[in-house]
């Protein structure tokens, strides 16, 4: 297994001894029944290698774990397992590490993936990527997103916690082709104690790696939330809803604002044929996961 610079995951369930999850292994359905979609797992690192368990471990932090409902690790015959190319079936499964950075003034930082990337190009996430040997969860997390926008955050003065898990596979469709890539994707929150807008002062983003920025309040990460995947026009025609939003576009090096449809961070994946710009699925489990703290918080305030 071509493992010697990758972080890959690690599972153990029932006193098992530790091992290395497969490719085609369908880890939420190890940890909770085939057919649903979500689980709660303890996870956490040890000596380069991220550990999911259904018992807590030295360390370890409880977590949701989940996929979308058409996950192709999940939805993958044993035949369609078998046809896979051997240095497929033999990559193991990647850890992602992605920051939900949410400013002094409750909004979150979502990045455009460059058109030119193998991977969701074009899709609209949370920065992020995967982790380096000998690095912790937030010293990954925090190096992506200064790698990402420009954005330095000292790692000692970050509140940060893990949101939740989350199962991914490329092409996320099995109607798209079949897998060539597996991760388990870490959705961290940090809290700056800057605003939006003392934060997009700050913005440098890579154009190798992101076109644009946009700075999402609650208000619309619901609408993106309140999408239903399969449905194209879920969550569109909702009256008195605004109809665009402002974005940070990079442009040879330097950053224009522009109003986006929002329609288009509603779009949904699509079955077939080339992808749209949207908002990633797994982005949506986090924003949920989001606003779900920002409701738990309101509720102890009062």
């Amino acid at each position: 297994m071509e493992s010697a610079k990758r972080v890959l995951v690690y599972l153990r369930k029932d006193n098992s001894l530790l091992q290395c999850a497969q490719f085609v292994q369908d880890i939420t359905g190890l940890y909770g029944d085939r057919h649903q979609d979500r689980a709660v797992v303890n996870c956490g690192l040890d000596q380069n290698r991220f550990i999911v368990s259904d018992q807590p471990f030295g360390g370890s932090s409880k977590a949701q774990l989940q996929r979308p409902t058409f996950c192709p690790i999940k939805n993958l015959s044993s035949d369609q397992a078998a046809s896979l190319p051997e240095v497929i079936r033999n990559r193991g499964v990647d850890v992602g590490v992605t920051v939900l950075l949410q400013s002094a003034n409750n909004k979150v930082l979502l990045t455009r993936r460059s058109k030119t990337l193998t991977i969701f190009p074009n899709v609209w996430v949370p920065p992020g990527g995967h982790m380096e040997p000998g690095e912790q969860l937030l010293q990954a997390g925090l190096r992506e997103l200064q790698e990402e926008t420009g954005l330095s955050l000292q790692e000692a003065h970050q509140p940060w916690s893990i949101l939740g898990l989350w199962e991914s596979a490329f092409p996320p469709l099995l109607s798209r082709g079949p897998p060539i890539r597996h991760h388990i994707v870490t959705y961290l929150l940090v809290s700056s104690n800057e605003t939006h807008q003392e934060l997009q002062e700050k913005l440098r983003p890579d154009e190798q790696e992101v076109s644009a920025c946009v700075w999402l309040d609650p208000q619309i990460a619901e609408r993106i939330v309140a999408t239903e995947e399969g449905l194209k026009d879920s969550g569109k025609n909702v009256p008195g809803l605004q109809t665009s939003v402002k974005i940070t576009e990079v442009r040879g090096g330097t950053l224009a604002q522009k109003d986006l449809p929002l329609a288009t961070l509603l779009n949904t994946a699509p079955n077939d044929g080339e992808d749209v710009e949207r908002v990633s699925t797994g982005t949506k489990y986090a924003l949920a996961l989001w606003l779900d703290t920002l409701r738990l918080k309101d509720a102890i305030s009062v």
